[in-house]
């Protein structure tokens, strides 16, 4: 509170050394109003002659004489307006520039009077009121403001209980870190309307209302030069909460945040300035087109912002950058020319002001440029909420793996683009309101305006379509994500099986999540198109006429379109396959890789992909469904002890259901089918098991590993194919002649299915 009551001391101090006593502009505007009112005829509605006839009998002759000279003047800005309208807009701009540079020099040749112009206004103010009177005049405004700050400090100490305290909370979010500063914020302001209701009451009360502009002038400093730069206080604090980083919205560091709250309220006292100084010193004697003091407070402004926006340029781009450090290039980009457009902008506004002033058009000049650079300045710090805000309303990511991971991410980064897009429909609307711009006014005042009220409709619509769009596709997606997660699915895994095919499939939602995604988003476009088209004013029945009548001849030209469509329909409602299932069409082996609205592809496990269009398709295999059942051969000796082997596979397929790696995934135990058959080379015992699809591979393996350890342990050996050769003459321990090792080559290429040895390379 202290520090608060010093910088308004600081406010008041600097408000009487520019401006003594200057009324409010309001009032100001409000007191030459009243005065014109009395003399201003009103023309009767509708004009008709006989109304005419009858205003005038009635009327003086210095009533008509007036009235008169108002419809001239009426009419001549007419003419001059649309003489600037029909000028070529190089020679308006052309024009406007060269009477704005001759503005500024008007402005400096005019300096040497500017001060002689201040001191006359404040001696016109002191001269009715003379010593004593002026120093009472003081004396009450100081304590206006004194009783003021009395009681807006007592009901802060009675509010204090009210204040909601962070301090004790060790893991505060976002919502009570809102609460904190929307408290605080409703308080400061509590406490300014305070300040400003008792020290008006005392102005009104005991400040006499004679000599004029007495107490218009002490209200004006109050609720100007001093509540403006309160507010603005208290609307950076809640942004940047310079002595409180834990509460602090955007990304700035403290020295930042200090700097920018202190320039902000120094802004906000040069912007209320000119409203009060100029009517003041115009209303006692001063001619303002001799001193040019409106464009002296001008450029301070402006310039003070120039110099804010260059001297904090890294920290604005560190602010709209963010501290997520997931910034995108484009971003990153538009980070680091904001300060340079920013400046140019500040520059380009100001050379508005002098080329309005140039050209006469003070009825614009009402502060409205301002409020909409101060909108832009802002701009980092909304983006800054932005993905603040986002970062704490996006839940915690669902799940492992690198698709989790992407989902969560782009939650993220759709959430932040319909925030800008939302926060820049807010700043538009209010940059509406600001110019009291109306789309209906803009309709009715001509060509030009109508066009530009269609490219705001034209740009409302495609804001609507972009947003459905974009909360539409994050829907999809997290559902979709939502379910490859649950099911354990990564999209960079290995085959399962080493590349023999049979993998599990999605779910059935998975697989018509992107049909469904992909028909929304046409959808959309094409609704967004026509909407957009009948804004703009160009009539959009015989373009659905048209694309009726292209539906039905497309319809009977591509009539195995159509069946591939109708087909494609019936086997998702059928479940017949899903993304990511191993299935067969007519010899064709491959896993389910893509689905579009005609067709599918196939992915083999060797890598080709099959296309193959729905209507093509007279029967489907599916391999992956629900379970399957794996089959292993093992071929042993004729003298193993088959018991002993059935034992063994009964002891892997048990003990490989207590692993809880393996039990989730193997539905039913190994076991032993018994002898399959017997051939030459041993007795064929097969073993089998169920599991779920593309876990069959995994489990054959460790069940491999587990039975050779077991045969190991036990003395069982696999049986191999040997070849015996009996040579006719052969014997003794003598080396063997080149016509029997060609003789053995043989045999053995014939045991094994090779081809036999030439002569002479046995």
């Amino acid at each position: 509170m202290i520090a608060v009551s010093r910088h308004c001391f600081i406010v008041l101090l600097t408000a009487l050394a520019f401006a003594i006593a200057a009324p409010p502009a309001q009032a100001q505007f409000a007191i030459g109003a009243d005065e014109a009112a009395d003399r201003a005829v009103e023309l009767p509605d509708p004009l008709t002659p006989e109304a005419v006839r009858e205003l005038v009998s009635r009327l003086s002759d210095a009533e008509v004489r007036q009235l008169l000279l108002q419809r001239l003047d009426s009419v001549s800005e007419e003419k001059s307006a649309a003489e600037a309208a029909s000028r070529d807009p190089v020679t308006f701009i052309a024009d406007n520039l060269s009477g704005a540079f001759n503005s500024v020099l008007e402005a400096f040749v005019a300096l040497p009077h500017l001060f002689d112009g201040i001191a006359t206004g404040i001696g016109n103010f002191v001269e009715p009121r003379g010593t004593a009177g002026t120093v009472q005049w003081f004396g009450i405004l100081l304590g206006a403001i004194a009783a003021g700050l009395a009681v807006e400090f007592v009901v802060n100490r009675l509010v204090r209980p009210w204040r909601y305290n962070t301090k004790s909370i060790k893991d505060r979010n976002l919502r009570q870190t809102l609460l904190a500063l929307l408290n605080r914020f409703l308080l400061d302001f509590g406490g300014i309307f305070v300040f400003l209701a008792v020290s008006g009451l005392v102005i009104h009360q005991i400040m006499p209302a004679e000599p004029r502009f007495s107490r218009e002038a002490a209200w004006a400093i109050v609720s100007q030069l001093i509540m403006f730069p309160r507010i603005a206080a208290a609307l950076s604090w809640f942004l940047s909460a310079p002595t409180r980083p834990d509460l602090r919205l955007v990304h700035v560091d403290d020295a930042t945040a200090v700097f920018f709250h202190r320039n902000l309220m120094v802004l906000a006292f040069l912007m209320a300035l000119p409203a009060v100084t100029i009517p003041f010193l115009a209303s006692h004697g001063v001619p303002m087109g001799e001193i040019r003091l409106g464009f002296w407070l001008s450029t301070a402004f402006y310039a003070l912002l120039f110099w804010s926006a260059w001297y904090k340029r890294e920290a604005l781009t560190r602010m709209l950058i963010g501290p997520a450090g997931d910034a995108t290039p484009a971003e990153v980009s538009v980070a680091r020319a904001y300060p340079t457009a920013l400046m140019i902008l500040i520059v380009l506004n100001w050379l508005l002001i002098e080329m309005l002033v140039a050209a006469k058009r003070f009825d614009l000049l009402d502060g409205r440029q301002q409020i909409t650079l101060i909108l832009i300045v802002f701009a980092p710090a909304f983006d800054t909420a932005v993905r603040g805000l986002v970062r704490h309303i996006v839940p915690p990511m669902k799940g492992e793996g690198r698709i989790a991971e992407q989902a969560h991410r782009d939650t993220k980064r759709a959430l932040i683009r319909v925030g800008r897009v939302l926060v820049l429909g807010f700043i538009l609307w209010i940059t509406f309101r600001v110019w009291q711009l109306d789309v209906v006014d803009l309709a009715a005042a001509g060509a030009g305006f109508q066009f530009a009220a269609g490219l705001i409709d034209l740009m409302a619509v495609l804001a609507v379509g972009y947003l459905v769009w974009e909360l539409v596709t994050l829907w999809i997606n997290l559902k979709l994500a939502a379910e490859m997660t649950a099911a354990g699915i990564e999209e960079d895994e290995e085959e399962p099986g080493g590349g023999e095919g049979g993998g599990t499939g999605v779910s059935r939602l998975s697989t018509i999540l992107p049909l469904m995604r992909w028909s929304l988003q046409a959808l959309i476009v094409v609704m967004t198109l026509l909407i957009a088209l009948g804004t703009i004013g160009i009539d959009i029945t015989p373009l659905l006429a048209g694309a009726g009548i292209a539906g039905i001849a497309i319809g009977f030209g591509a009539q195995k379109l159509v069946t591939d469509i109708v087909s494609g329909i019936f086997f998702l409602i059928d479940d017949a396959f899903r993304t990511g299932e191993y299935v067969e069409i007519e010899g064709t082996l491959g896993t389910v890789e893509k689905i579009s609205i005609r067709s599918l592809q196939l992915r083999h496990h060797r890598g080709a992909i099959h296309t193959i269009p729905f209507g093509e398709i007279p029967k489907l295999t599916n391999y992956s469904r629900d379970w399957v059942i794996m089959k292993l051969r093992f071929t042993v000796p004729f003298d193993t002890d088959l018991n002993k082997v059935k034992k063994l596979f009964k002891q892997i397929g048990r003990e490989m259901m207590e692993v809880p790696e393996f039990a989730q995934d193997m539905l039913q135990p190994f076991k032993s089918q018994g002898v399959l058959e017997v051939d030459d080379v041993g007795i064929v015992i097969r073993g089998k098991f169920m599991a779920k699809p593309g876990k069959q591979f995994t489990l054959r393996k460790e069940i491999y590993s587990r039975v050779q350890k077991a045969f190991d342990e036990n003395g069982i050996q696999f049986a191999r194919k040997e070849v015996r050769v009996r040579l006719d003459g052969a014997g003794g321990d003598g080396p063997l002649s080149a016509e029997d090792r060609q003789a053995i080559g043989a045999a053995a290429a014939q045991a094994a299915d090779l081809p036999e040895p030439e002569p002479g390379k046995a």
